[in-house]
């Protein structure tokens, strides 16, 4: 199957979105995926002002480009977790305010539900993000978890994102968890009790990034299988894993780029994801939206990996048949039983 290859625009957020469209339509992408953050898509400003809401698809128009996506990761990251001085550079400073926890949290809600309102707004059905994790702090059980806080967590998760996806759900618009670490799913298991956890309700489903999976270990072609009803949305994005019996997997607090790392983001086609195989499982599963690409790689210029990431989702993608391969080289069958010497009437 192919399908549309788009920008998402995270990490091109300190450029102006005129620029980012000239650049994505020059470079011959067919979408964006807009980041709510830096200027590419103000989302109290789209609720508020129908002019703003025309200039934004008005300039999507200009430059041939459709949404599918909006990107709320910052906003979302910050509804469930255990909030610090972190926070206070990712989200707006009417989300901070005065920087107690609860009401950082509460803001955040509200501004994820405003989120799926600009979404509905600008005709846009698919909102992607980051829900943050009150139990990731304890992913390593030691002091010794105590395994009944784990549960309070997912519900805690289920009580801040129910009234958000009711919204949602008036809006026609689904949302898509990027499952990674220190998120609420990380994983195949937590993944399962998140989804569990909210009744799997269906407007709650999943973006696939399949780089957060493979340096875990974990298998993205799998993963599309499983949680085949709930792919909402895909990112495709590069990791290479570089473990020699000194990098760790954890990172060692080593910021992206570093080579003493066990892993890092990289251009498409440089690392280990299959993306071959997970094309494939996208197909048995009938995926049939954006392959959004959320360009990362700390030693390449963005506008030159971006192109080459363009290219190469390109050329691996391929029409899907449902027809066998070796049919051309058999005869028809003749479906008379052998000793049936009648012909057929």
């Amino acid at each position: 199957m192919l399908r549309p290859v788009t920008l998402f625009t995270g990490q091109w957020a300190d450029l102006e979105l005129e620029g980012v469209a000239e650049f994505a339509n020059q470079a011959g992408f067919e979408g964006l995926e807009l980041a709510c953050w830096g200027e590419h898509l103000d989302v109290v400003r789209c609720l508020n002002d129908a002019a703003y809401r025309n200039r934004v698809n008005d300039l999507l128009e200009r430059y041939s480009l459709s949404c599918w996506a909006l990107g709320a990761h910052l906003i979302g990251q910050a509804t469930c977790d255990r909030i610090d001085s972190r926070h206070r550079a990712i989200v707006p400073p009417e989300i901070w305010g005065d920087g107690d926890p609860a009401g950082v949290r509460q803001r955040a809600a509200d501004r994820m539900k405003d989120t799926a309102r600009a979404a509905a707004c600008l005709g846009v059905r698919q909102v992607n993000g980051f829900t943050g994790s009150p139990v990731w702090p304890l992913i390593y059980s030691f002091p010794p978890n105590d395994f009944s806080e784990i549960e309070h967590g997912y519900e805690q998760f289920a009580e801040i994102w129910s009234p958000i996806l009711d919204v949602f759900e008036r809006e026609g618009v689904r949302f898509g968890l990027e499952v990674h670490p220190t998120e609420i799913a990380y994983d195949f298991v937590t993944t399962r009790k998140s989804l569990d956890a909210l009744d799997r309700r269906e407007n709650f489903g999943l973006n696939l990034d399949p780089s957060h999976l493979v340096h875990q270990s974990l298998d993205p072609a799998r993963f599309a299988e499983e949680f085949s009803d709930r792919i909402y949305h895909v990112h495709v994005k590069d990791v290479k894993v570089r473990l020699n019996g000194e990098r760790s997997i954890l990172g060692s607090h080593l910021d992206f780029g570093d080579p003493r790392r066990g892993w890092d983001f990289v251009s498409l086609g440089r690392g280990d994801v299959d993306f071959d195989a997970l094309l494939r499982a996208l197909d048995r599963i009938d995926y049939a939206g954006p392959l959004s690409v959320e360009w990362e790689d700390a030693g390449m210029d963005r506008k030159h990996g971006a192109r080459e990431a363009l290219a190469y989702m390109r050329r691996i993608q391929f029409p899907s048949t449902d027809r066998a391969f070796d049919a051309a080289m058999q005869r028809p069958r003749d479906t008379r039983r052998p000793n049936d010497t009648h012909a057929p009437s």
